[in-house]
């Protein structure tokens, strides 16, 4: 933003744009997302609740629409790919981890059933 400036006016004009930018349109997460500007004027309040029931409500559509895909989609008899897939990963990660130590204890896989 601060490029090279030659003329005194040229950077002062160049920070007076910064600091309307910091001041007026961008959020900061320390004020809950709103600007200093709408701290100072009173209206981060009204903001914040607005901010909340916005959030409110889509989740409530996502939830909604989730449910509604589910219920298109699946048939009750049919398992979930996704939920298959890391159940099969998890347990093959778990048997690795099983077989190196019985490896550590000098135990054939073999003989793992009788340990």
């Amino acid at each position: 933003m601060l490029e090279n400036r030659f003329f005194p006016g040229d950077l002062e004009a160049q920070i007076e744009a910064f600091v309307d930018h910091y001041i007026h349109q961008r959020y900061h997460e320390s004020l809950n997302n709103v600007t200093p500007s709408d701290v100072c004027f009173g209206q981060d309040k009204a903001i914040v609740q607005r901010q909340e029931r916005i959030k409110r409500k889509t989740l409530e559509a996502r939830r909604l629409h989730h449910s509604q895909r589910a219920a298109q989609s699946k048939q009750p008899d049919e398992p979930d790919p996704l939920l298959v897939q890391a159940t099969c990963e998890t347990k093959n990660a778990a048997d690795a981890q099983e077989n190196e130590y019985y490896s550590l204890l000098g135990i054939h896989p073999a003989q793992q059933q009788e340990f």
